[in-house]
């Protein structure tokens, strides 16, 4: 897992470490739908490798045809992030695995039940004795996924070429894209920042003036936490539509109009978002940016993709 000089080096947990055997076992398990009820869907069925490990409906179908209860994030360079869910509370990818597990609209499964497929399966105990030294339980299809899911680095976009040095990987308006990106005027920087364009932290965007979910507040109860969703990376922002929370907002041009509105007024909405004005020209250069954050070779790489 190389990154370039502007990464950081991939972390990983002290109980699971890289190696080919661990991810090769991840990588099977990520494309295999027994994880569900139904033995309908998998991991990839949602998280595709053609949206950067997303997807591009508004909501996606679970198991017994029901949706998501929210748009469906990327899955790019999890190993930095300090927590997961939009609300932030599972502090490790290894029990983020559990989550989609035991959601009734997504895999609506249990891990004991999942254990016992496994281990009916003579490949997949051969694979776990060389990738754990031990038979396929809770703890080794944990790991072993989230190996698989640490591996997925996306660093490889013309805007990280830019980062590198090679400043003629921006074009001229993909420049002026970046300057308007950390302009006081825009503000994008202040949320989206970093070698991941995200800061981590949670807000209310005002994108409604009531909450549809509670965001941050179902793991908090404070009220100061209502709506609010934890702010996603930008990288290959431009395969990730629909986008928001509850993917209701069609276009990075949608999106960039809406901020410039100032979003609506709400108690907890984010003092950061108060609105600004862009000329059309200016519009298409952000744009131009934004798809600057694209990484081709990560979105196409067949190493990530079934065999």
């Amino acid at each position: 897992m190389e990154v370039p000089a502007h990464f950081e080096a991939v972390p990983q947990p002290e109980d699971n470490h890289y190696t080919p055997d661990r991810w090769k076992l991840g990588k099977r398990l990520f494309y295999d739908p027994l994880f569900s009820f139904d033995s309908t869907k998998s991991c990839a069925s949602c998280h595709r490798q053609t949206f950067a490990f997303g997807d591009n409906k508004t909501f996606t179908k679970g198991v017994n045809n029901l949706n998501t209860t929210l748009n469906v994030p990327p899955l790019i360079n999890l190993a930095y992030q300090p927590y997961y869910t939009g609300a932030g509370g599972v502090p490790t990818i290894e029990m983020q695995i559990l989550v989609p597990i035991q959601e009734h609209n997504e895999f609506n499964f249990n891990m004991p039940a999942i254990v016992r497929r496994v281990n009916l399966i003579p490949e997949y105990i051969d694979m776990a004795m060389k990738a754990y030294g031990r038979a396929p339980d809770a703890y080794v299809v944990t790991r072993a996924l989230a190996c698989f899911e640490r591996s997925l680095i996306s660093a490889q976009s013309d805007y990280d070429k830019y980062l590198s040095g090679q400043k003629s990987a921006l074009s001229a308006g993909a420049r002026r894209g970046l300057e308007l990106f950390e302009s006081e005027r825009c503000g994008c920087k202040k949320c989206h920042s970093g070698v991941n364009l995200t800061n981590y932290s949670f807000e209310n965007n005002g994108q409604y003036t009531y909450n549809p979910e509670d965001g941050r507040y179902r793991l908090t109860l404070k009220e100061e936490d209502l709506g609010k969703y934890k702010i996603p990376s930008l990288r290959n922002v431009a395969f990730s539509a629909p986008y928001m929370h509850d993917g209701s907002v069609a276009t990075l041009s949608d999106v960039i109009r809406g901020y410039e509105k100032g979003g609506f007024s709400y108690p907890t909405k984010s003092p950061l978002i108060k609105g600004f004005s862009l000329s059309d020209a200016e519009r298409n250069d952000l744009i131009l940016f934004l798809n600057s954050l694209t990484d081709i070779n990560f979105i196409r790489n067949p190493i990530f993709q079934p065999e």
